[in-house]
């Protein structure tokens, strides 16, 4: 049995100096989120519903 690491990516949005940021890897079935300091750390794993509900709340204005 063969296992690959998902292929993780940054927001574009990210501050690159700062350090402060969250990976996510995309597979068919499940999103998942790391913090990017601490790559074998904690990780989520959510489902696409989950996480697409969750990019719609942080996109919506606060202010």
């Amino acid at each position: 049995m063969t296992t690959t690491e998902p292929a993780w990516f940054k927001s574009s949005y990210s501050s690159g100096s700062s350090g402060d940021c969250i990976e996510v890897a995309t597979c068919p079935t499940t999103i998942h989120v790391r913090d990017s300091k601490n790559t074998t750390g904690p990780r989520l794993a959510l489902a696409p519903a989950s996480w697409t509900e969750f990019v719609a709340f942080a996109a919506r204005d606060r202010g």
